[in-house]
């Protein structure tokens, strides 16, 4: 426990115990380099992509469908235009919806769902094929009969206000539906966006797994970035840096899924609470100054995003200044009270709100955007704050909690460094995490400790 920690538990600012301010360094995991880790090729990675998502159809997709109270549900898009969700649907390596893609999933009464396509080209398993050929107005006659002659009484689809991942059917393929649909089956068309979202936002066992690996090797990125392998005091940019992480990846193989950055904060430059963010320097790395990175890559269909802090030693150092290590400290703090007010249940506004609340009740001023995770960076799910809005969100906001899903635990603090005139300085970490239902683990565990740079 760091001097400062212990003095604001005594004075009760703090509300730990000391079991609990001992544990602040729970789950804290350094990692030196991705070289620790093993990155599976490309042609590797078709199986058991390919058998995660077979698993996810048969055992998850038919729980999800009865939970949204759907008989049938309908993905059809095309090509330029692929809908959000139909990737994680279908057999890898798809690249495209050639020419126009049907998938219908129709749930049986014992629960059971078929996995049917009408398409030009049919996929094969898991996919039973319906009908195929090249016949743009056969094919919407024979879905139109496939639905006539299962006679689902609802009938999900992917249009919606408020989920961009829930509303991918285009314009004109909802028009082209209505035309060949009489109407009594047009009156069963309902959204689907609460399967979708929970398609989405779920993660099965495998997927966990494979999201421990990629965060570990976006971790390692990060570690060789923040070190004298990448950078020399006052000679490397903030670009230099970013670049190394990009052509990093691109070497391991792995997508970015933004480009990825790095910003300053240097003693004497202006960071106050009017800011919402005061690591913005550019250009030449001197000694002395504290480094940031966010950076987010997709590997075996799973995505990570994560932001870690370094710290540039001076001639004289050794160690990075104690009101540094003491601000990490409590950014590892605020993230304690954030997770711990992880309830299943709970939406994403009562979450910040009882986390914006012990913040405060503990003296941290902290701000908290923390996002779901998995297929795409920033997932569907239950949105707990953001940047520009400490406030209630609507509609994401209120998206409650569910087991088995994943985050990014996202946000940062503000705290004043003795040994910087009192300057304050911003700690933002953004770690991903595993919400079993119980407890969040964080996936390749957490920054605890400063990078230094020598």
């Amino acid at each position: 426990m760091t001097y400062r920690i212990a003095t604001l538990l005594a004075a009760g600012l703090f509300a730990l115990t000391s079991a609990q301010a001992d544990a602040l360094q729970a789950q804290g995991r350094v990692i030196e380099s991705a070289d620790q880790f093993q990155v599976v090729a490309h042609r590797d990675r078709i199986e058991p992509m390919n058998a995660i998502t077979n698993h996810r159809l048969d055992t998850l997709l038919p729980t999800l469908m009865d939970a949204a109270d759907l008989d049938m549900w309908l993905v059809i898009n095309r090509e330029y235009a692929e809908d959000p969700v139909y990737f994680s649907l279908v057999p890898q390596p798809t690249f495209a919806a050639r020419r126009t893609t049907m998938l219908i999933f129709n749930r049986h009464e014992d629960g059971h769902v078929e996995k049917l396509s009408v398409n030009t080209y049919p996929f094969g398993k898991p996919y039973e094929s319906v009908w195929s050929g090249g016949d743009l107005d056969e094919q919407w006659q024979a879905l139109a009969t496939l639905i006539a002659d299962k006679d689902p009484q609802r009938i999900g689809i992917n249009v919606s206000k408020d989920w961009p991942v829930a509303d991918g059917l285009t314009q004109g393929l909802h028009k082209r539906l209505l035309e060949v649909l009489p109407q009594h089956y047009q009156q069963r068309l309902v959204s689907a966006e609460d399967l979708v979202v929970r398609w989405v936002e779920t993660r099965t066992e495998r997927e966990v797994s494979i999201l421990s690996s990629a965060v570990a090797v976006a971790r390692g990125v990060i570690a060789e970035a923040f070190s004298n392998k990448t950078i020399t005091p006052d000679v490397t940019t903030t670009d230099d840096v970013a670049w190394y992480i990009r052509e990093r990846f691109e070497k391991l193989g792995l997508e970015p899924w933004f480009m990825p950055y790095v910003t300053f904060q240097r003693q004497g430059h202006r960071c106050d609470d009017n800011m919402p963010f005061c690591s913005t320097g550019n250009g030449i790395i001197k000694r002395g100054d504290v480094l940031h990175t966010d950076v987010g890559i997709c590997y075996l269909a799973m995505c990570t995003d994560t932001q870690e802090m370094a710290y540039v030693l001076k001639h004289d150092e050794n160690e990075a200044p104690q009101g540094l290590t003491d601000a990490l400290a409590t950014g590892n703090r605020w993230q304690d009270i954030l997770t711990t007010e992880f309830v299943a249940g709970r939406s994403g506004n009562q979450i910040l709100a009882a986390t914006i609340k012990a913040s405060q009740a503990a003296g941290i001023n902290s701000s908290t955007y923390t996002h779901p995770i998995g297929f795409y960076g920033h997932a569907p799910g239950p949105t707990i704050g953001m940047w520009d809005n400490q406030g209630p969100t609507p509609v994401r906001g209120d998206w409650p909690l569910h087991a088995n899903t994943a985050y990014a635990i996202e946000g940062n603090i503000k705290q004043s460094v003795p040994e910087w005139d009192g300057q304050m300085i911003q700690i933002m970490l953004e770690q991903t995490a595993f919400f079993d239902g119980d407890k969040v683990l964080y996936s390749a565990g957490r920054q605890t400790q400063w990078h230094l740079i020598r």
